[in-house]
């Protein structure tokens, strides 16, 4: 047995746009949902990309920086891992490129507010370094 439509919306309806207040804070929680990895910035873009003009474009921002960070994450994991195993200086390696990974996750938050604080002011965020691969 199947539900009857709700007569506030039937099937097949595309959920109604955002009002302005609702796309501004939508794409200030894609900026700060960052801080904890890539999925909040995703699942909001994914969402509500076709409710507002502004969650789409800075949600779109916010998740190519989520998936640069990403891919720094894991490259100089991989180097790290590898570097290790050389005697003698592979402590040394380890020990530098985990200050990397410190210094990309410092970045990462510190932008992602950045990104939340401007976009909740009313204008707009651009990451200073972006893989811009979701266009």
């Amino acid at each position: 047995m199947t539900n009857p439509p709700n007569p506030g919306q039937p099937y097949g309806q595309p959920a109604p746009p955002l009002s302005p207040e609702g796309d501004k804070q939508a794409a200030m929680w894609a900026h700060i949902g960052g801080i904890v990895g890539f999925l909040p910035s995703l699942i909001i873009w994914l969402v509500l990309k076709d409710r507002g003009p502004r969650v789409n474009g800075e949600g779109k921002e916010a998740l190519n920086w989520q998936i640069t960070v990403t891919i720094a994450w894991v490259a100089v994991g991989i180097v790290r891992g590898l570097l290790g195993w050389l005697p003698f200086i592979g402590p040394l390696f380890v020990g530098l490129l985990g200050l990397v990974l410190f210094a990309i996750w410092v970045l990462n938050v510190v932008w992602s507010i950045m990104g939340g604080v401007a976009v909740n002011n009313g204008g707009g965020y651009r990451y200073p370094i972006n893989l811009r691969l979701i266009k």
